[in-house]
């Protein structure tokens, strides 16, 4: 039933906004940088030795080097000191949390608490290198050699760039409909906006030898043992793709949705007033995840957004960035409370009771004391697992066991990105991941063709 804009409708309704204010709140939540603006904030870089910034970067990338490249209008040089060391340099530029890594690290944030903007100047320069196209590596001479890629996520993608720059053909296999893994399904809209997510694929692709097979499930349309036998290598960057449950009464009824769900229906979305939302909003959650859904929900024109964890908020997985950001869009984050029920009216959301936690020698426990938030809608962002028994290899923690060099409990595989240990569930880390298992991969494929050495009489 059509609605009135700006008349509130009660429960799940689509269309609460005019078409001006659904482009307005999913705008570029950082506009890039002019040349002007990059050139001046490059100029503030004390171009550090032994540089904090830098070893604060997961990728290693050379910061001091490509910002002293675009203050001297080397534009893409600098692109090609940042794909250097991570191909994915572009999304990472507008989602990785910066303000926790490169930028809380530099010189400037300790001195003035205005750091360098680190993270806007490798967009400015990486934007330019692929809107121009502009590519820096050649595929070696071709090995022979073919390598499976398990999920076009950014471990995916990275590692296919880096095993096809050494001259081995890579067929990269995904379950959805699009390459892209989490940069194209599982982040906000507004911070990858123009469909820049399949843009990176298209560019990191061009460097040829890299073949995409979309709606391929591991486990149904082919099994481990399958790409074992069929490629030399196999690299599985499959991410988590089950959900954990909330452990409460009715989470199952209607107006209950888990909120990757959520965010992956609204990326997809070729028309945001088609995509319903409730009035009265709970997200369960205190991760990144549960910031996306949360304020995401607030811009398509809920009226109350409330977040709840379980935990204080200095265990909150989301940076402070994040959570300053859902406060400012209007989502009020509540502490120490964890669900016990949804409550129902006429088979559908009607609110959620939750109860009071409390930390008992360092243990989690509830209080017996409850309170009850009305709603419409609830969204599930507690975490999620991994959807397979692993395939055969070995896991520990609910993730697939790898070494140092992302090497699997078999010898023909390796892993990295959310599904593999050791990682921190940051698409700049599942880059790093992928790229160090390229190399592995190549070392051990390169070492298996040598010619044998013989030690003379």
């Amino acid at each position: 039933m059509d609605m009135a804009i700006g008349v509130p409708a009660e429960g799940i309704a689509a269309g609460r906004l005019s078409a001006e204010e659904y482009a307005r709140n999913f705008s570029d939540l950082h506009p890039p940088l002019v040349r002007h603006e990059a050139q001046v904030e490059a100029d503030r870089c004390y171009f550090c030795y032994d540089a904090p910034c830098m070893n604060a970067c997961p990728t290693e990338i050379d910061i001091p080097m490509f910002i002293r490249q675009i203050a001297t209008d080397n534009t893409l040089g600098a692109a090609e000191t940042i794909f250097s060391q991570n191909i994915m340099g572009g999304m990472c530029a507008r989602v990785c949390p910066t303000e926790e890594l490169c930028e809380e690290a530099c010189v400037r944030e300790h001195a003035e608490g205005k750091p360098v903007k680190i993270g806007a100047l490798q967009r400015y320069a990486t934007d330019e290198a692929m809107r121009e196209n502009v590519q820096f590596f050649e595929r070696a001479a071709p090995t022979g050699k073919r390598i499976a890629v398990v999920g076009a996520g950014p471990a995916g993608l990275a590692c296919a760039h880096g095993l096809a720059v050494n001259g081995h053909d890579v067929v990269v296999f995904d379950a959805h409909k699009k390459p892209g893994g989490l940069n194209e399904y599982g982040i906000a809209s507004y911070k990858a906006v123009d469909s820049f997510a399949q843009a990176e694929v298209d560019y990191v692709t061009a460097i040829g030898g890299i073949t995409i097979e979309t709606g391929r499930l591991l486990g149904e349309d082919m099994t481990l043992a399958e790409l074992t036998d069929q490629f030399d290598a196999v690299f599985l960057g499959i991410g988590l793709g089950g959900v954990n449950i909330l452990r409460a009464e009715n989470e199952s009824v209607d107006g209950v949705a888990n909120a990757v769900d959520f965010i992956a229906d609204l990326r997809q979305a070729e028309d945001l007033s088609r995509l319903p939302i409730g009035r009265r909003v709970v997200v369960i959650g205190g991760g990144m995840t549960a910031i996306d859904a949360a304020v995401q929900a607030k811009l398509l024109g809920a009226e109350e957004v409330t977040m709840v964890y379980r935990r204080g908020k200095e265990q909150m997985n989301a940076s402070q960035f994040e959570q300053d950001l859902a406060a400012a869009k209007g989502v009020l984050i509540r502490h120490w409370l964890s669900p016990l029920r949804i409550l129902v009216e006429d088979g559908r959301v009607s609110g959620i009771e939750l109860e009071y936690t409390e930390l008992v020698d360092q243990s989690l426990r509830g209080t017996g004391k409850t309170l009850s938030l009305a709603c419409d809608q609830v969204f599930k962002a507690v975490g999620q697992t991994l959807s397979s028994d692993g395939e055969g290899v070995a896991l520990a923690g609910g993730k697939i066991a790898v070494d140092e060099e992302q090497r699997t409990s078999n010898p023909k595989v390796w892993a990295g990105g959310d599904c593999a240990t050791g990682g921190d569930d940051l698409t700049v880390t599942a880059v790093a991941e992928g790229r160090d298992a390229a190399k592995s991969i190549h070392r051990a494929l390169s070492a298996a063709t040598a010619p044998a050495v013989t030690q003379g009489a």
